[in-house]
């Protein structure tokens, strides 16, 4: 557990870090280590403000729930393309990804916090360059407060951070039938990096190109993908998210020494593990 929260406090916790109990959003409270543990435990519930006291973030986490679980394909499909652009696009960091109960989530991680104006105009112009589809209007958006993973939902099922070729095994029900095991919550997240200051900045300054009119003689230039690049979670850069095979998640787990328990997660892939 203390490797678990080290890991989500490596990557998304601000200092102090605020939080929400259960349903109460008025009153924000010190995200203490008796506090987090419990939510990960399943015991209670927190929400995490994503902004500090000054309005700034390091945690940016992207949303894509829209149409609710009939629409899981199409969320999948926006994750994939905003992921894969963040990072082939971008040349930052891969993001984790999430099964949040009620869709999925996109999770970046900055070194240093940002502006909340920032943030929002990165997480906006990411959206215009690469949802073009009006069913995806409202996937893919900025959320203000959410729930770290692993945590209990109101039903009794799990969110959870999921190995970023999974998703497609979701796309009808997007949260865990129990608690998943911890060294796998672990090893999703210990190989990904926060995005640095600079990168940040010019990742941003590219959005912004790409949303500027263009002089009637210079074409627009896409950045080249490097084929040679990996992700922070060990997917080839060439392999698109939709496109990882059960073999390869079992493979990228026991590289890094953890046994696979999908008993509960795949029912329609192939026999139990």
């Amino acid at each position: 557990m203390q490797q678990l929260i080290s890991e989500l406090s490596r990557l998304y916790l601000l200092e102090p870090q605020l939080c929400f109990e259960d349903a109460d959003r008025q009153l924000p409270l010190p995200l203490t280590p008796g506090r987090l543990e419990q939510h990960l435990l399943g015991l209670k519930t927190v929400s995490l403000a994503l902004l500090s006291a000054e309005g700034r973030g390091r945690t940016i986490v992207l949303d894509f729930s829209a149409g609710g679980p009939s629409r899981g394909e199409q969320q999948w499909r926006a994750l994939c393309t905003l992921a894969n652009a963040v990072r082939d696009r971008l040349n930052l960091p891969a993001p984790a990804v999430s099964i949040s109960g009620h869709g999925f989530q996109l999770w970046l991680s900055l070194a240093a916090p940002a502006p909340a104006a920032d943030i929002a105009e990165f997480a906006r112009l990411l959206h215009a360059a690469h949802l073009v589809d009006d069913k995806d209007r409202d996937n893919g958006v900025l959320a203000p407060l959410v729930e770290l993973p692993p945590g209990r939902q109101p039903g009794g099922k799990w969110a959870a951070f999921i190995h970023p070729g999974m998703g497609a095994s979701f796309a009808d029900e997007p949260a865990l039938e129990m608690a998943p095991p911890i060294g796998a919550q672990v090893g999703f997240l210990e190989g990904l990096r926060s995005i640095g200051a600079a990168e940040f900045a010019a990742a941003l300054a590219q959005l912004r190109r790409l949303q500027a009119p263009l002089p009637a003689a210079a074409p627009a230039i896409a950045p080249a993908a490097d084929p040679a690049r990996h992700s922070g979670a060990g997917v080839p850069a060439g392999l698109l998210l939709q496109d990882a095979t059960l073999e390869d998640i079992v493979a990228w787990l026991h590289a890094r020494n953890i046994e696979p328990t999908f008993r509960h997660l795949i029912r329609a892939v192939g026999p139990a593990l």
